[in-house]
C-alpha cells in the first residue's frame, strides 16, 4: 500500500488497513490466538504494506522459542529482482545500542568498569570528561553534541573511514547541549564513546568484544560488524527515496555508526538475543534491571540503557528502533507473554515500521487493533455529535461533519476525517488514535474520551456549549511573511526533514523523497496541507521561522530549522 503525504518517515501517517482477524475480547477472557491465526494476519499485513517489487521487509513473530511467523516481502536487489528473504542480513542501526550497552554492563560484572566511572578514565583528555559518567553515556544524559546533528556532516563527511579516536575528534570540541546529567537528549556521540569504553576496558575492538562475549556463545552466527566484508556479502541491498521512487541508499562508512549503529543481523538472530537478554542469560539480574529501567533525567523519556519501556494494547514492552542509510529496524519484547517482534526493512524511507510492529504485536497478544472498516452511521447521528469538547484550558477538540463525514480538529490543527467503527466509536486514519463518545443516562452526549495510539484509559473532554468556529479562510500573505518560511526543518538531528519552499505566493512542503505538498495559509503562521489532513504552524517573530509544529491524526511533532 502506498503511503500518503507525510507518511513515509513519520509515525503520524496513514497506517495499512489491518487484515481480518478475530475481534478483541475483554481483557479477563482474552486467549492467545492460534499460531495459524497470527501467521495469516502477519502474511496479509506484510503483503498489504509492501509491494512484491521494490524494497521490503523481513518479519518474525515468536512466543517463547516458538516462531509464529517468519517471512519477507519485497526485493533484496531491485536490479536483479532477487526476492527478499528473512535469512538475509540487514543493517539494524540503533538497535545496536542495546548490544553495546550490554557489553559495558558485562564489563561492569567483570569488575573492569563502574557505571559512575568518569569518561576521562577511558578517554583521557576528553573535555569535561571528569564530570561525564559511563551511566550518562548509556542513557543519553551526558549533554555531548551528537555528531550526526552537526550541520552538513551527514552529507559527505559521513563517508570517510575513521578510527575511534578520529571519530571522537569530530565532536569532542563541539558546544555541549547541557550540563552532564541535567537533561536527556538522544545522542549518537554518546554511544561512540560507549564503544570507546569497551575498547579501553577490554583491549579489543568494540565489535570483536561483542562477538566474543555474546554472539559466539549465543550462536548468533549471522550478527556482526557492518564493515566485515564476509557479512556484507550476505546483506540485502539498502534503498532510499528520490523523487518519489526507490533509489540506492546514500553512502556512508560503517566505521562511523560505530557502537551507536554499525551492526548487521537477521530476524532469527535477534530472536536469540531477545530470549537470552530477557531470560537472564546475558546479564545478572541487578544489572539487567538497571538496563531496562529509566533513571534520573531519562525517566520522562522512558529510556534505559539502549532500550526502553513502552506499551502496546496496555501490555508492557521493551523496545528500540533503528534508522541508518538504506535500512530501518524495530525490535520489541513483551515480558509477560514472552513475545518477540522483529521488523527489518531494507529502505530508510518506507512504511512506518513502528506501526507495523505494533499491529503484529497486538495480534500476537490476541488484542488486535480495530480494523479501519466503517460501519453505517446516518447523517443525523453524526450531526448530533458536533460540538466543542474541552480537555483543559488550552486544549479542545472540535467534532464537525464535513462532506458527510465526522471530523475531529485539535486546537491549532485541521480537521481529520474519522471512520465510525461503532455507534459511538471512531478511528483516526492512522488506525491507532481513537475516540469514543460518552453519554448520560438519557442518551445525551456529554463528552468524548480520546485514546492516544489506542492505549490506556484515555483522556476525557467535556462537551461545551461553545459555538462551532467558522471554517478557516485562506489569506494573502505579505512578502515579509512569506520570506520567513523557506528552509529545511528537522524532526531531530539527522532525522526526518521537511524542505519548505516559496515560489511567488505558493508555499510547499516536501518530506524526504515524497512529492511536494501545497500549504494553504489561514494566518501568517498557520497553514493547511492541501493534499493531506495535516496542518503546519510556524513560530512567530520577525526573522526566519525557528520551527514549525506538524499536526496530523490528533498528534503533533515539532520540526526545528536546520542551521
Amino acid at each position: 500500500m502506498k503511503p500518503t503525504a507525510f507518511a513515509m518517515a513519520l509515525t503520524l501517517c496513514l497506517a495499512p488497513l489491518a487484515p481480518a482477524f478475530a475481534q478483541p475480547q475483554a481483557a479477563a477472557t482474552q486467549k492467545a490466538p492460534s499460531d495459524a491465526e497470527v501467521a495469516r494476519y502477519a502474511r496479509a499485513l506484510l503483503e498489504e504494506t509492501y509491494a512484491a517489487e521494490g524494497p521490503g521487509a523481513a518479519v518474525l513473530i515468536a512466543r517463547g522459542d516458538t516462531v509464529l511467523f517468519r517471512g519477507a516481502r519485497g526485493e533484496a536487489d531491485m536490479e536483479t529482482h532477487t526476492p527478499l528473504a528473512p535469512t538475509q542480513l540487514f543493517r539494524i542501526g540503533s538497535v545496536t545500542k542495546q548490544f553495546a550497552a550490554a557489553g559495558v554492563l558485562k564489563l561492569v560484572e567483570d569488575g573492569k568498569v563502574k557505571l559512575d566511572d568518569p569518561l576521562s578514565k577511558y578517554v583521557p583528555g576528553y573535555p569535561n570528561g571528569d564530570k561525564i559518567t559511563v551511566l550518562m553515556l548509556l542513557n543519553h544524559t551526558s549533554g555531548i553534541k551528537s555528531y550526526t546533528g552537526i550541520p552538513g556532516y551527514m552529507a559527505t563527511s559521513i563517508q570517510k573511514d575513521l578510527t575511534t579516536a578520529q571519530l571522537i575528534g569530530v565532536f569532542k570540541d563541539q558546544p555541549v547541549d547541557f550540563a552532564p546529567g541535567a537533561q536527556w537528549k538522544y545522542n549518537n556521540s554518546g554511544y561512540v564513546l560507549v564503544g570507546a569504553v569497551i575498547e579501553a576496558a577490554s583491549g579489543m575492538a568494540w565489535y570483536d568484544y561483542l562477538d566474543k562475549v555474546f554472539f559466539k556463545p549465543l550462536g548468533m552466527i549471522d550478527t556482526g560488524y557492518g564493515g566485515d566484508p564476509k557479512l556484507v556479502a550476505r546483506q540485502a541491498k539498502g534503498y532510499t527515496q528520490q523523487g518519489g521512487k526507490p533509489a540506492p541508499m546514500r553512502i556512508l562508512s560503517m566505521t562511523q555508526p560505530h557502537a551507536a549503529g554499525a551492526l548487521l543481523s537477521t530476524p532469527d538472530d535477534l530472536l536469540k538475543w531477545n530470549r537470552a537478554l530477557h531470560e537472564g542469560r546475558v546479564l545478572k539480574s541487578e544489572l539487567y534491571t538497571r538496563m531496562i529501567t529509566p533513571e534520573g533525567a531519562a525517566v520522562e523519556a522512558r529510556y534505559g540503557f539502549g532500550i526502553g519501556p513502552s506499551t502496546v494494547r496496555d501490555a508492557p514492552t521493551l523496545e528500540h528502533s533503528g534508522g541508518i542509510f538504506g535500512f530501518s529496524s524495530r525490535l520489541t519484547y513483551y515480558p509477560g507473554p514472552d513475545i518477540t517482534v522483529v521488523v527489518l526493512q531494507n529502505t530508510d524511507d518506507g512504511p512506518d515500521i513502528g506501526a507495523l510492529a505494533r499491529r503484529l504485536g497486538a495480534a500476537a497478544l490476541g488484542n488486535p487493533y480495530p480494523t479501519v472498516k466503517a460501519v453505517p452511521i446516518d447523517l443525523a447521528t453524526l450531526k448530533a455529535a458536533e460540538g466543542v469538547y474541552r480537555f483543559d484550558e488550552k486544549t479542545n477538540r472540535i467534532l464537525k461533519v464535513i462532506d458527510g463525514k465526522l471530523t475531529a480538529e485539535r486546537t491549532g490543527g485541521r480537521p481529520a476525517a474519522l471512520t465510525p467503527i461503532g455507534k459511538d466509536d471512531y478511528l483516526y486514519a492512522d488506525g491507532f488514535n481513537r475516540l469514543t463518545l460518552e453519554r448520560d443516562a438519557k442518551g445525551a452526549i456529554t463528552g468524548m474520551r480520546f485514546f492516544q495510539m489506542g492505549e490506556g484509559p484515555g483522556v476525557v473532554g467535556v462537551r461545551t456549549t461553545e459555538v462551532l468556529p467558522a471554517d478557516p479562510v485562506a489569506v494573502k500573505l505579505s512578502p515579509a511573511a512569506l520570506a520567513r518560511l523557506p528552509g529545511v526543518y528537522e524532526l531531530s538531528p539527522g532525522g526526518p526533514a521537511m524542505t519548505v519552499t516559496v515560489e511567488g505566493e505558493a508555499v510547499r512542503g516536501q518530506l524526504g523523497g515524497q512529492p511536494p505538498v501545497n500549504l494553504r495559509p489561514t494566518s501568517p503562521t498557520l497553514f493547511e496541507a492541501v493534499e493531506a489532513e495535516a496542518s503546519l504552524e510556524f513560530s512567530g517573530g520577525d526573522g526566519p521561522a525557528a520551527q514549525f509544529t506538524l499536526r496530523q491524526n490528533g498528534r503533533e511533532m515539532v520540526f526545528k530549522r536546520k542551521p
